[in-house]
């Protein structure tokens, strides 16, 4: 049985193989539109969720099986107390799979140890999100058509975004990737990052000026300033529209260049970009069922 609490869990060549899947369901739905009938997949979320929670139980449905769970602490037995390894316990009993989101760092992989059905990292606190990670990751190859040579730049809260982190991780695997890291300075990007990049020997660059840089990338992953993650609401509303990424920006870019974004969006990217051809957030989601589909198809070991 495995379980997936990092993109790092997944070799490159295991992530080819599930991006290849992943593409077969976006051109074949109609294929598996069985695979998973009589499975369950559970949906444990401990906090809120609109994208990955409905993400996750839209490919189960497509996938021809069930879902059950909670969307809310406050509605599951951890509000009498019940501890992460209990309430494992228990779900095991009623499903075949289990998505977790949870607030606190490591608790999904505190629930993995105690499973007897596999477990998915749906987001632990500001630690990890990889099914995230594999929906970015599944996003560029499928529309870039490669996930190497290319230079990428990541804009927003650099030093808070679990997602830019993961996707970071994730990308130093392949060949030829440059980083640009567009940032102020106090949303900067870990040294820890830093410390990596540099022992590794991957190009990269700091930046304070989107602008300055729009013209040498490949591709642009925006993020939101997390208001949830400041201590101070001063900082917060200094910060928070520090980049604003509008028609006039996007004029300065390639005509191949593409726009992610994790998502939800705030008002760091104008609603006047939507419809700018580049701009893939939109299409970002999508890719996240047919992704999240592959890896529940995976994880349970059915092949179509």
């Amino acid at each position: 049985m495995r379980h997936l609490m990092s993109p790092l869990d997944f070799s490159v060549e295991e992530l080819d193989k599930l991006f290849d899947l992943a593409n077969d369901i976006e051109k074949h739905p109609d294929k598996y539109a069985h695979a998973c009938d009589r499975k369950k997949l559970a949906t444990c979320f401990y906090e809120p969720s609109t994208r990955t929670r409905l993400s996750f139980e839209s490919a189960m449905l497509n996938l021809g099986g069930s879902v059950i769970g909670f969307s809310d602490a406050n509605s599951s037995s951890a509000a009498k107390g019940e501890s992460v390894s209990d309430t494992i316990r228990v779900i095991s009993c009623f499903a075949d799979i289990c998505a977790m989101r949870h607030p606190k760092e490591g608790a999904p992989m505190v629930a993995a140890g105690k499973s007897s059905i596999p477990v998915i990292n749906a987001g632990d606190g500001g630690h990890q999100h990889p099914t995230q990670t594999l929906t970015d990751l599944l996003t560029i190859r499928s529309l870039k058509g490669r996930l190497n040579n290319f230079t990428i730049g990541l804009c927003g809260d650099l030093k808070f975004g679990r997602t830019v982190h993961s996707l970071i991780n994730a990308l130093v695997r392949y060949d030829k990737v440059t980083f640009v890291f567009i940032s102020p300075e106090e949303l900067r990007i870990p040294d820890y990052i830093i410390d990596m990049l540099k022992e590794k020997g991957i190009s990269y660059k700091e930046v304070i000026k989107l602008e300055d840089v729009m013209p040498e990338l490949d591709l642009l992953y925006m993020t939101r300033v997390q208001k949830e993650r400041f201590f101070n609401e001063e900082d917060y509303v200094r910060l928070k529209d520090f980049y604003i990424l509008r028609k006039d920006k996007m004029d300065l870019a390639k005509p191949d260049m593409l726009v992610l974004h994790p998502l939800p969006r705030v008002n760091e990217i104008s609603v006047e970009v939507d419809d700018d051809p580049r701009a893939v957030y939109f299409k970002q989601v999508q890719y996240g069922v047919y992704v999240r589909m592959a890896l529940i198809l995976t994880l349970l070991g059915i092949e179509v």
